[in-house]
């Protein structure tokens, strides 16, 4: 027995060893960590070396010794000060009148029980151990308002402390409650108190520890399913044992029948769960939804989302851009791209967010494509479809060959599409989960209803500049009727008056007047003038290039660098508006002595005559929303017509305008139109069709 004794004291002697180390080396790492825990780290710092000390006394003198009891009060009366700085760390120092009482008396309960200690030669247990429990009891009360009382963010430090506070009380509440009640000392409880030390310490280093607020227990999917299926266990077992005790009442007949039910059920729900993998999925994601933590704060991401997007057009964001910034910042994303479809249906992009080196070309997206990929709203992981590619959902090359490209959100207003917000892989690249694709998918649907509202909004802003422009027209042909009115009175006097040279004389003068004032409104009306396209006949491509190279080359560096002869489908004169006007904004977006190219090429059945500047350029949301809208220009008294006109003319010579811009770096203007040879041949066969018709 005395060996055993021996043996349990050495033990007993290790614990309460390692907890004064443990204690003394988190003291020292806290000391270095000046910037945990605020005004409160001097406080913990103190606690932990009288707690220290405590457990050193404890290993050298024992645990029932009087040096061990007195230094267990000056160990609370430390923590009791830890506690009442660890209430300053969130500013709630100021507002701590109704925690101060409890704090004194506290303090006095503990000065009480170690003064009593030094004066009696041996402190009775039936005397200490009440005011052990009311200072325990009283801790813990202080801690959990330390706790409860803090804000969101002060929670995430002050949880650690709080912690290991409320290890230390609940121990010595549980240890001298056994005390209390039994009237001797509980030599297990005793033994395991020194190692206290252990994981106050670890509490106490982990949260001083970097980035220690992140820090979560994150049960694993495994872990939590096994657990689970103990308790389903558990449950079955006295479900089963309660039947049981019930049949024992009820009679072997209503036994028979419940035994028959039960497995019946049982078999139902097996061969359910085993042939239907919807079902499984069904329930997999319901108990997940259900049995976890959300990984997003719903109101402060919905109130984050709110300030993004409705921040307004005086930051001078677009909205365009303010929604892949609301977008990105859901999932930690650092930049992100827009796509919404142009005039052919195709997505094309519409403006980045942080996000320069994307290389998009200028059909990012086919409507087909865009169709497949957010049908239903479906949210793209990226990553997944690269590894297992999905037939019905192919993705694009440049998004393939793009490795920051990392999801892909379909914004749907009910049933249309409003656009694609692709983002950018964040630092930590996580699978989506159904959490990211229900709050993405809710996000979405909320931009796509914004940027339809804001289509509506510039729909009727068009409409109303319309009706200005007809307003002013009705003026211009007020102008024009009185001009016809003094040309009709004139020639019917001239019919009269001849002869009279005196009449010759005034009726030039009135000629001269009518037409300044009509080359007066037709400049008005537009810088180049324009005509209907009254018939389409071959014209060399080249020829009209070189006629419009030639006409301002003497006064800017516009060359002709490229010159295949082929003729075209057009009408001559509105081909060299068109071009002039092209070459002209070229020059206007260029600094001085900038060259301006232009080039003339074949591209399959079509002519392409391309200009090419290296100017200021234009953005995507430029081009997108404002190069082709009517009366809106950037020039000072500008009509804001021409490229809108000059992208119509084009399009009634059956051809098409394309445009390729980055700010800073120039701009690419094509006209292509089809071959000479292309449009007698179409034109042979849309004859041949419809005489086809007529004869059936």
């Amino acid at each position: 027995m005395t060996g055993l004794g021996s043996y349990l004291a050495g033990i007993d002697a290790a614990l309460w060893s390692a907890g004064s180390v443990a204690c003394l080396m988190a003291s020292a790492w806290l000391q270095r960590r000046k910037d945990r825990f605020g005004p409160a780290r001097h406080g913990l710092i103190a606690a932990l070396i009288f707690t220290a000390l405590w457990s050193a006394c404890g290993a050298v003198f024992g645990v029932a010794a009087r040096p061990t009891a007195i230094i267990e009060s000056l160990r609370n009366l430390a923590w009791i000060f830890a506690v009442y700085r660890l209430f300053s760390v969130d500013g709630r120092d100021s507002a701590m009148k109704p925690v101060r009482p409890m704090l004194a008396a506290l303090a006095f309960a503990e000065l009480i029980n170690g003064f009593g200690l030094i004066a009696l030669d041996r402190a009775a247990l039936h005397s200490t151990a009440p005011l052990h429990l009311l200072v325990s009891i009283g801790g813990l009360v202080l801690v959990h308002n330390l706790y409860g009382g803090a804000g969101q963010p002060a929670r995430l430090a002050l949880r650690w402390p709080a912690a290991a506070i409320a290890v230390l009380w609940t121990f010595d509440l549980n240890h001298y409650a056994i005390a209390f009640l039994s009237g001797s000392m509980p030599e297990v409880t005793a033994a395991l108190r020194g190692a206290l030390g252990l994981p106050i310490a670890g509490l106490l280093v982990l949260g001083a520890r970097e980035r220690s607020e992140e820090l979560r227990f994150r049960p694993s999917r495994a872990v939590t399913f096994q657990s689970l299926s103990l308790l389903l266990i558990g449950g079955y077992l006295v479900v089963m044992v309660a039947a049981a005790q019930w049949l024992t009442m009820g009679g072997n007949d209503s036994a028979a029948l419940l035994q028959v039910a039960f497995v019946s059920a049982a078999a139902v729900s097996v061969l359910a769960l085993t042939t239907s993998e919807r079902l499984r999925g069904w329930l997999r994601v319901t108990l997940l939804k259900h049995m976890f933590q959300h990984r997003y704060d719903y109101r402060a991401e919905w109130l984050r989302f709110t300030r993004t997007v409705g921040q307004g057009g005086h930051t001078g964001v677009s909205l365009h851009e303010r929604s892949i910034q609301a977008l990105a910042d859901l999932t930690e994303s650092p930049g992100g791209l827009l796509l919404t479809a142009g005039e052919a249906g195709h997505f094309e992009l519409a403006a980045r967010w942080q996000w320069p080196t994307a290389q998009v070309p200028a059909v990012a997206l086919e409507a087909r494509h865009a169709r497949d990929l957010a049908s239903d709203g479906y949210i793209a992981d990226l990553d997944l479809l690269r590894q297992t590619p999905d037939p019905a959902r192919p993705l694009p090359q440049w998004l393939n060959d793009e490795p920051r490209a990392w999801a892909m959100v379909p914004l749907l207003h009910y049933d249309r599409l409003m656009g694609i917000a692709v983002l950018a892989r964040p630092a930590y690249a996580r699978p989506l989960d159904w959490e990211d694709f229900d709050l993405l998918r809710v996000v979405g649907s909320q931009l796509a209803s914004y940027i339809a509202e804001q289509l509506g909004q510039a729909a009727l802003e068009e409409a109303s500049r319309f009706d200005e422009f007809n307003r002013r027209i009705a003026f211009v042909m007020h102008d024009i009727k009185n001009l016809a009115s003094q040309m009709g009175l004139l020639a019917r006097n001239a019919e009269l008056h001849a002869d009279n040279p005196a009449f010759r004389a005034d009726m030039l003068v009135t000629l001269r007047n009518s037409t300044d004032k009509l080359n007066s409104l037709v400049a008005r009306l537009s810088r180049y003038g324009g005509q209907m396209i009254e018939g389409l006949q071959p014209v060399n491509a080249v020829a009209v290039a070189r006629s419009v190279v030639e006409a301002l080359k003497g006064a800017y560096p516009v060359t002709l660098i490229e010159a295949v002869e082929f003729d075209v489908s057009a009408n001559r004169e509105t081909l060299e508006q068109v071009l002039a006007h092209l070459v002209q904004n070229a020059i206007d977006a260029s600094s001085e002595q900038q060259p301006v190219f232009v080039s003339v090429s074949v591209d399959g059945l079509n002519g392409v005559i391309e200009v090419v500047d290296s100017g200021t350029g234009m953005s995507a949301e430029f081009v997108r929303s404002r190069l082709y809208k009517p009366f809106d220009s950037t020039k000072p008294g500008g009509f804001g017509i021409g490229a809108y006109e000059a992208r119509e003319l084009v399009r009634a010579m059956r051809g098409r305008l394309e445009v390729e811009s980055r700010e800073g770096m120039g701009t690419r203007f094509a006209i292509i139109l089809p071959l000479a040879e292309t449009a007698a041949l179409i034109d042979t066969m849309s004859e041949s069709g419809n005489a086809g018709k007529k004869v059936a």
